[in-house]
């Protein structure tokens, strides 16, 4: 092997003990030189740990446990001849005593490198999300500056109804682009009540194009789509059932007539 498995599961294979003998002695000795494919069979042996452990436990037979017992004894009578022997058993248990601590090691760095990819992959996944966000929120603003820098826009100031909650707003919209962006504070719905802004067309039946409740003292604003080439001839925000409706029921709270 000149370079990194071409395989993914060549790692897993190997912590398993399934390659040939070929490829098992080339990943065994690619590693000692890659760190990165070092880590990469550090985590295929913490997964294959972990999936011994998440396996179910089943009851040997009674003959297997015989059968078990009875090489138990045997290989108890072979060390004793070997440690009667001298310097074999002597050797067999200096080795014991250096693989045992030496495997314990390895499990638990296996296992911490597991953990640590872990916690940098939920890291990576939140990073990512955060990237989104603020993409998102970066086409947002080039939006509203098309939006604001176009010279079809039209902005319209929304004025409060005698005996409607005290507010004021202003819509910018372009019916080129298919663009409109409320920004407005009002006092707070009444309970179980919500604002709903209309744009109302000069042909058919108003649209909505946002449905909130305001809370006194705070600025709505947000930024829709609207189907594109529609001539207003007013926006007004109206008092309708919380959620909104599919068309106005409720008293106009702001009206803007687009001149």
């Amino acid at each position: 092997m000149n370079g990194h498995p071409t395989r993914e599961e060549d790692f897993d294979l190997f912590a398993l003990g399934a390659l040939d003998r070929e490829e098992r002695e080339a990943i065994e000795s690619h590693v000692v030189a890659c760190s990165a494919c070092a880590r990469k069979v550090a985590e295929a042996h913490g997964r294959m740990a972990l999936l011994a452990f998440a396996a179910p436990r089943v009851e040997p037979s009674p003959e297997r446990k015989d059968s078990l017992m009875r090489q138990v004894r045997a290989r108890a009578r072979d060390k004793a001849r070997t440690q009667a022997a001298g310097e074999p058993g002597l050797f067999g248990r200096w080795w014991a005593a250096v693989l045992v601590p030496v495997g314990v090691v390895l499990t638990l760095v296996t296992i911490f490198l597991w953990t640590e990819n872990r916690r940098l992959d939920q890291e990576l996944a939140s990073l990512r999300t955060d990237m989104r966000q603020r993409q998102e929120q970066v086409q947002t603003a080039r939006a509203i500056a098309e939006l604001m820098a176009a010279p079809d826009t039209n902005v319209v100031a929304l004025t409060p109804m005698p005996g409607m909650p005290k507010g004021a707003a202003r819509v910018v919209y372009n019916a080129r682009m298919g663009m409109l962006v409320y920004d407005g504070q009002l006092e707070s719905a009444p309970a179980q009540k919500s604002y709903q802004l209309w744009l109302v067309p000069r042909n058919g039946q108003p649209i909505s194009a946002g449905v909130f409740t305001s809370a006194s003292g705070e600025t709505s604003n947000w930024m829709i789509k609207l189907p594109r080439g529609i001539t207003p001839i007013a926006f007004a925000v109206t008092l309708e059932p919380a959620g909104g409706m599919p068309q106005p029921t409720g008293p106009k709270v702001l009206v803007g007539p687009v001149s």
